[in-house]
């Protein structure tokens, strides 16, 4: 059933397929309890709420036996840190330049575990950064790889750059034995940060990632890091597109991953204009479109801030009156950056 298994998943669409027990990641209660206390989260409150289910998996679903962790390759077909050189141009994190990987991630773990229904009996429950599940930890309990320095999982079969999504069954299933750390002395992810957002080797302080400030950060961004932003619009890619494990990358199979050419390098004028429709419909079907038109904007005017490009003054003193306190706070300041700059 296990190898029976693997090929249905390679089948769906995904690169890799390993198991682990939900009992598999004993130091996660501890380790989650000193980032929380220590105010790491920032503003993502809902850290806090179900701590139990997200430190101990097991007591997410009891009757869950086995743990089947799945891995799809997204892996860009352009270098994505070369649009950081155009300051006029927003930069998009890679899994963000097309559709949402929620909603095709989770259609294959629901066609997988059917599968598995019909094939071996039992019940099952699917997860893709949905429900408070620890996925990383998981993952390398699993053999998908391990979590580098920067937190994230690595992959010696597929790098950086991949999807987790999990399948929890109350089948009792073969486990795989748990990757080991391969980073070594290499620091490259913790060295390219902007931010400085790794106090530690394996620890992330939310509150100054970039990913978290363009998505999760709701109000005004401290001005401290602003500038640290460069053209960063939706995310960060700068420590998984360093890491030299992604010399073993694979070509994402789903052409859904692929970059739409609009936004491997948008114009931060045209961004900077849009209203609330133009928002959802320029960004339908992408996660972009979660955070709003209120925050995408304030991101975008960080980034005007930063070009040094006195012709996008317009388009941010257009702002300076805008409803929204956040946005107007940040129409001031690119302006004010603009005005120094030039």
């Amino acid at each position: 059933m296990k190898e029976a298994l693997i090929q249905q998943a390679l089948e769906e669409g995904f690169d890799l397929c390993r198991v682990c027990r939900p009992d598999a990641i004993p130091l996660v209660p501890d380790r989650l309890g000193t980032f929380l206390e220590a105010g790491r989260h920032g503003q993502m409150d809902w850290m806090e709420r179900r701590v139990e289910w997200r430190g101990n998996p097991a007591s997410l679903w009891p009757q869950a036996r086995s743990v089947i962790m799945l891995a799809e390759s997204y892996t860009p077909q352009h270098d994505p840190l070369h649009v950081l050189q155009q300051p006029d141009r927003a930069a998009i994190s890679v899994y963000a330049q097309n559709r949402d990987y929620h909603d095709l991630v989770k259609k294959r773990l629901k066609r997988l575990a059917r599968w598995l229904i019909a094939e071996a009996g039992g019940e099952v429950k699917v997860f893709v950064d949905t429900a408070p599940v620890a996925e990383k930890p998981l993952g390398a309990a699993a053999g998908l790889g391990w979590q580098g320095k920067h937190t994230n999982l690595v992959s010696r079969d597929l790098g950086s750059w991949f999807f987790i999504g999990s399948v929890f069954t109350t089948l009792e299933l073969p486990v795989d034995a748990p990757e080991v750390d391969h980073c070594g002395s290499c620091t490259a992810c913790q060295d390219v940060c902007p931010t400085a957002a790794f106090p530690a080797p394996y620890q992330l302080d939310a509150r100054r990632c970039i990913s978290y400030l363009t998505i999760e950060h709701h109000g005004p961004v401290d001005e401290e890091l602003r500038g640290k932003m460069g053209n960063r619009i939706y995310g960060c890619d700068d420590c998984l597109a360093v890491c030299p494990w992604n010399k073993f990358a694979v070509e994402a199979r789903e052409i859904r991953y692929n970059a739409r050419p609009e936004l491997l390098a948008p114009d931060l004028e045209q961004l900077v204009a849009l209203n609330d429709a133009g928002f959802r419909a320029f960004f339908s079907g992408s996660p972009i479109k979660r955070i709003g038109r209120d925050r995408f904007v304030r991101n975008v005017l960080y980034a005007i801030g930063n070009s040094g490009m006195a012709r996008l003054r317009p388009a941010s003193q257009a702002l300076c009156d805008d409803p929204d306190p956040t946005v107007a706070d940040a129409a001031r300041w690119a302006v004010t950056q603009l005005n120094t700059q030039n």
